[in-house]
């Protein structure tokens, strides 16, 4: 299905809907559509002030809804920023995180043993006490060996991968990630699954707006209620978009994908209102960490004002582009100042669906009802983990820092700057610095950048150190940390023989299991 043949169907809906829409309606169970976004920065978006204003979907989807200039990502890094919006839960709490080495990133390659712990309670196994039929189409990121793919953990159907799209690889010493239609595989990037490197082209976005746009259509001709987790990747490097898109951005490939995504972003919006459930359907748009700097121009987008950005506890590494959308239910062009985090949007979901969270774990993410209804301020802290290391916290304007880090002097030396052209004396440094004794505060109002730590000799420090204070210690003494899932490597784990694979002949020999614990470089 080619996008001139999506905009047919749409504009046809539209012409039909109106004689069946309040039949078709399902207002007492919302529908749930979560768009995460993969490396996406804050600054990429039109309506947070890039200057090249390619992204008139979101923009008007912002417009529309709610946006939310405050929201943050639960982690600088794929895999347990993705597993903490679908528990709840930070990080450190679900398992995602390695204890190999102090305050390291680690996530779900494809030599990792762990990945979503059975013990977690995700968001679509608690919606199917209502009738939820959930979905999740593109990245999982939350561990590749059968037991940990979606469909073991609440999802009743998907069409995606369970890793990044990197590669191609060598079949003989890595394999080629495979692409998933529900429990079976049917193909591999870069076989079945083109992605070419050198012009950027792919197909990939297309395919997954077509299948979360058949989804949509035949959920709601079965009148049920349904979770939609769309997940498409296009921005994270290498970074990909389709020969419609290729070329056609000011800024360059990245801006290519973007253009791409916005508009797939714009055709599900449409495709809502084509059906009639667009007032019975909450949508919530966000990204899963701030943009890859290190990635360099070409490869990565724009974290805005924000120091640094992926993989640090800067602000460029954790807060994140949002928007709410829901017709008739959230006041359209409202701005809230709300701090919030994709956490939230697991209790907030299940709110949203008349449920409850689950009462025997604790729960980090907030019920944002109350904003979205009526723009009502939630006093909460945010919390920046890297690791096991809890390195910031902000609390209102103030962010204090108790462990600085941007990346090691041996990657550095290397041409791997985690902040680039931002380098901040005392601040974005290379080796871990702990201020626990005298933490690091900003004013991230005056100074978004985190560039200028307020005097210590100051009341206005004192009395910020004193509110933050108070804040930890309550938050420590309550942390129970989870076992932690990212500490094992094994080659043999890699994805050598996925389910499916002997009816495409696609299977590979795996190499004897010698497991070790994964290196973490940053």
């Amino acid at each position: 299905m080619d996008v001139c043949l999506i905009q047919t169907l749409i504009l046809f809906c539209s012409l039909i809907c109106c004689f069946w829409a309040d039949t078709s309606s399902n207002k007492s169970t919302p529908n749930i559509i979560i768009i995460l976004m993969d490396d996406m920065g804050w600054g990429d978006l039109g309506v947070f002030g890039q200057p090249s204003k390619e992204t008139p979907n979101l923009d008007s989807m912002a417009a529309q809804g709610m946006l939310f200039p405050n929201f943050y990502a639960a982690n600088p890094l794929c895999s347990p920023s993705r597993a903490s919006l679908l528990t709840g839960r930070l990080p450190v709490r679900n398992g995602f995180y390695t204890t190999n080495a102090h305050a390291r990133n680690a996530y779900t390659p494809q030599e990792i043993v762990g990945g979503i712990s059975k013990d977690e309670i995700l968001l679509p196994q608690v919606l199917k006490k209502k009738g939820y039929v959930s979905k999740i189409i593109g990245k999982w990121h939350l561990g590749h060996s059968a037991h940990h793919l979606p469909l073991e953990h609440g999802f009743d159907e998907w069409f995606g991968a369970p890793n990044c799209h990197f590669g191609p690889y060598n079949s003989s010493d890595r394999p080629n990630v495979p692409v998933y239609n529900n429990s079976q595989m049917v193909g591999r990037y870069y076989e079945e699954f083109g992605i070419d490197k050198k012009t950027g082209e792919s197909n990939l976005t297309q395919i997954y707006l077509e299948e979360g746009l058949d989804f949509i259509f035949h959920q709601n001709m079965a009148q049920r209620p349904f979770f939609l987790y769309w997940a498409a990747d296009a921005t994270h490097a290498p970074v990909y978009a389709s020969k419609r898109f290729l070329g056609k951005s000011q800024r360059g490939r990245y801006g290519d994908a973007v253009m791409e995504l916005d508009y797939s972003v714009g055709q599900m919006l449409a495709w809502l209102r084509a059906l009639g459930i667009d007032k019975d359907t909450f949508v919530f748009f966000t990204s899963d960490n701030g943009a890859a700097v290190m990635s360099g121009p070409k490869q990565s987008g724009s974290n805005g004002p924000f120091l640094c950005g992926k993989e640090t506890t800067f602000e460029g590494g954790m807060r994140e582009p949002a928007i709410a959308w829901w017709p008739g239910h959230i006041p359209a062009g409202t701005v809230s100042q709300q701090l919030g985090t994709v956490m939230d949007l697991f209790s907030t979901s299940l709110s949203v669906a008349g449920l409850s969270v689950p009462d025997d774990r604790l729960i980090d993410g907030l019920d944002l009802s109350p904003v979205l209804h009526n723009n009502t301020l939630i006093n909460r802290p945010i919390f920046y983990y890297r690791g096991n290391e809890m390195m910031a916290v902000r609390v209102g304007p103030y962010k204090a820092h108790y462990w600085t880090w941007s990346n090691s002097w041996e990657e550095f030396n290397q041409g791997i700057n985690f902040c680039p052209g931002q380098e901040v004396a005392g601040v974005t440094t290379h080796t871990q610095q702990e201020h626990t004794m005298q933490p690091l505060i900003f004013h991230l109002g005056r100074d978004p950048g985190e560039k200028y730590p307020i005097s210590v000799v100051t009341k206005e420090y004192q009395d910020a150190l004193s509110r933050i204070t108070a804040v930890v210690e309550k938050h420590k003494k309550g942390l129970v940390p989870g076992v932690p899932q990212l500490n094992m490597c094994d080659m043999a784990v890699m994805n050598w023989a996925p389910p499916g694979c002997e009816k495409l002949g696609k299977c590979l020999k795996a190499p004897k299991s010698q497991p070790w614990k994964c290196d973490w470089p940053h």
